[in-house]
């Protein structure tokens, strides 16, 4: 089937977890699996969306947990997806235009801010600064961990030295935690994230503007393939 063929082909390599979450959302919420529907088998899904089954598993297993699919045992058994699927809420809705340009004006004004600060010589203060809200993130709860995140994407604003740029990436996060508060938290890209803010951060510390812009970049294409899968 084209339509198959089309959601589920390789993802890229560095956010395997959050596009293969996308690629899965996308197949159920367009009714290419629809409600009470199987998905395809595991080896075989795996195999198309290039990712190992261990990937796939938590993608599935974070659907699950999110309502959209059940996991049958037994010879008839596999991925199912639920019927009903879960109501949105009203406010889940987002314009499509109201969200992509939310993710374009975060891209533009945080990797800007992650280059910036590796551009610069930090002092001793602003390394510690950046590193303690470092080991904060990665050891925050899963209810406090938005409000982590966003402190240690401020303090890489802050290291900037430029209090305008700040301010520029606290109101674009502000629209993006709007954004952010009406999908499920999944806990193997919080994990992913963690991974991903100790390249960023090594990379500003070390003085690597490219290398902290790219890292930057990444991170936040993560971000905006769940947001898109969830609120598209």
């Amino acid at each position: 089937m084209p339509l198959r063929d089309a959601l589920f082909r390789p993802v890229r390599a560095g956010n395997a977890f959050e596009e293969t979450v996308e690629r899965l959302v996308q197949a159920i919420r367009l009714g290419v699996v629809g409600p009470g529907e199987r998905l395809p088998a595991e080896r075989d899904l795996a195999a198309r969306l290039g990712v190992s089954r261990v990937t796939l598993r938590e993608a599935i297993r974070s659907l699950q947990d999110a309502g959209y699919v059940e996991s049958r045992r037994g010879r008839y058994g596999g991925t199912f997806v639920n019927s009903p699927l879960p109501a949105p809420a009203p406010d889940r809705r987002v314009d499509a235009g109201e969200l992509a340009d939310a993710l374009t004006v975060r891209w533009a004004v945080e990797t800007g801010a992650a280059q910036c600060a590796a551009g610069r010589a930090l002092g001793p203060v602003e390394r510690r600064n950046l590193l303690a809200r470092l080991v904060e993130c990665r050891d925050a709860s899963v209810d406090s961990y938005r409000r982590k995140d966003s402190r240690l994407h401020l303090a890489i604003a802050e290291a900037t030295g430029s209090p305008s740029l700040t301010a520029a990436v606290a109101d674009a996060r502000t629209r993006v935690n709007a954004l952010l508060d009406r999908i499920p938290l999944l806990p193997p890209n919080l994990a992913h994230s963690n991974e991903q803010h100790e390249e960023i951060v090594t990379h500003i510390v070390a003085g690597d503007p490219e290398a902290a812009r790219r890292a930057m970049a990444e991170h936040l294409d993560g971000t905006a393939l769940l947001l898109r899968g969830f609120l598209s």
